[in-house]
């Protein structure tokens, strides 16, 4: 069965069983690295992308559900040479360690902000609460969610001027 995807903009069509994990389509044919092999289950969020602008789980996410949607992973976030404003933050706060989670962190942080650009504190830690860091680096990465909304808004303001 052939199955066509939007991923980061680019359309893909795949000769793929439907019920193989996005993460598997993502990592083994599209060479895509940004979503991680965290735990298998939807649990760690490592394995994160957005698909219409919402956070999900690729590793347990059938390939087949993500037809006729957007995809967007770490690998897209980027735009025209510019990081995200979460990207930046998340450099700016030095929030990693071994950056496994990143990709997670980042993909929560980024679909927050889609839908609320000025979270409260408490509703940044509501949207990174089912990501896992084993390094422990929680607090920097509540520092560099904190940072990207700045930097997300001030991005928005430049786009609004021009």
């Amino acid at each position: 069965m052939t199955l066509k995807l939007t991923v980061n903009g680019k359309r893909h069509e795949l000769s793929v069983p439907p019920q193989t994990p996005l993460l598997n389509v993502l990592r083994n044919d599209l060479a895509l690295n940004g979503p991680k092999y965290g735990c298998g289950l939807g649990e760690c969020g490592a394995c994160s992308v957005l698909i219409g602008g919402m956070i999900a789980r690729t590793c347990v996410l059938p390939v087949s559900a993500a037809v006729d949607h957007d995809i967007t992973t770490l690998d897209g976030l980027a735009q025209n040479g510019q990081l995200d404003p979460v990207q930046q933050a998340f450099i700016e706060a030095q929030a990693a360690q071994c950056g496994y989670c990143l990709n997670g962190m980042i993909m929560a942080i980024r679909a927050l902000l889609n839908h609320n650009e000025q979270p409260s504190t408490q509703q940044i830690r509501a949207a990174l609460e089912h990501n896992l860091c084993r390094c422990g680096t929680h607090v920097e990465i509540l520092q560099a969610a904190q940072r990207a909304v700045v930097i997300n808004a001030a991005a928005q303001q430049e786009v609004s001027h021009e």
